[in-house]
């Protein structure tokens, strides 16, 4: 199913009844993201995508080794499943001498995340942040930095709709000497993968 179809069924108010008709229909190949969820991808066709993201305790969680503040490639539309997700924005200024943190650039591949060192320094401060629960659908263009929250101990899952915007880049804050490093996505095995996916249908039946 495009990324269109699948949009049109979150709108329709049929999003739970897709995530676990996609859920039934094959095992993804899951895998825990830096940023602290374990993503499940569903649909990719050219700069497209749709995944569901799963935060929980129950799983393993890859570390980052830059921050959780990063801005997209591509616009988001995020569905909220079920638990409750903070959209997080933060405002970035550029500066030099009383920079905190160094601009990252992520770009991802088969083998994972080729993470590189900018030479825009930067400080940063919270924004607007918005709370959504289940049933409820936020939108984020591409360049704008964020962070995605989830009280912690907290369950909770999303359906990540992508669409990649052309001269945008992937981008995250690191330390300030930080340096050039590459980082693998990590596979979740089969019973984490069935564990995944048990945890999610178990919360939309």
């Amino acid at each position: 199913m495009s990324h269109h179809a699948v949009h049109q069924r979150v709108l329709g108010g049929e999003a739970r009844s897709w995530a676990l008709e996609a859920l039934s229909a094959g095992r993804p190949t899951a895998v825990r993201h830096p940023l602290g969820f374990v993503c499940l991808p569903l649909e990719r066709d050219g700069g497209e995508g749709v995944c569901i993201h799963l935060w929980s305790d129950s799983l393993a969680h890859a570390e980052s080794t830059t921050s959780q503040i990063h801005c997209h490639s591509w616009d988001l539309v995020s569905h909220v499943l079920y638990g409750q997700v903070r959209n997080v924005h933060v405002l970035v200024t550029d500066t030099g001498t009383d920079a905190t943190h160094r601009v990252f650039e992520v770009v991802s591949g088969p083998g994972g995340d080729r993470i590189s060192p900018t030479g825009r320094t930067v400080r940063h401060a919270t924004g607007l942040v918005e709370v959504f629960g289940p049933g409820e659908t936020y939108t984020l263009a591409a360049g704008r930095f964020h962070s995605s929250v989830v009280p912690e101990g907290g369950e909770a899952a999303t359906i990540a709709l992508g669409r990649g915007r052309p001269g945008s880049r992937d981008l995250s804050l690191g330390p300030l000497d930080g340096g050039p490093h590459h980082v693998s996505r990590q596979p979740l095995d089969a019973r984490e993968t069935e564990l995944a996916v048990r945890l999610i249908t178990a919360h939309l039946t």
